[in-house]
């Protein structure tokens, strides 16, 4: 479970979405980007892109759809002679994120 208490502090104020972003993009590691490849097998280490797409408050949660844009790669059997570079290709997923109004804790979801 994610913790975005930074984003639960600044919920009603202008900054909400920056400081959204800037979370997420922090816990990218807790994300599903690996459920997420489309054309890599491996996720880089390369700083996640974060888009947020909508934001819906429900009764106990903070509802977001978010894209998040990042890197994967195709990684080959690293033999000596196995002729296919290891090179990042551009990835997408879209994640719904639920933060606990009370507890900033937070659900991500693959969508």
């Amino acid at each position: 479970m994610v913790q975005l208490d930074k984003a639960l502090r600044a919920w009603g104020t202008p900054d909400f979405k920056a400081v959204l972003k800037q979370e997420i993009a922090h816990a990218a590691d807790q994300l599903p980007l690996q459920q997420g490849l489309s054309s890599g097998n491996y996720v880089t280490d390369d700083p996640v892109t974060v888009m947020v797409n909508s934001v819906a408050e429900m009764e106990n949660v903070i509802r977001v759809r978010a894209g998040i844009f990042y890197q994967g790669i195709l990684g080959g059997c690293s033999c000596a002679d196995d002729p296919t570079p290891t090179s990042a290709s551009n990835e997408y997923c879209a994640v719904q994120l639920d933060i606990d109004k009370k507890t900033a804790a937070t659900t991500v979801t693959l969508i």
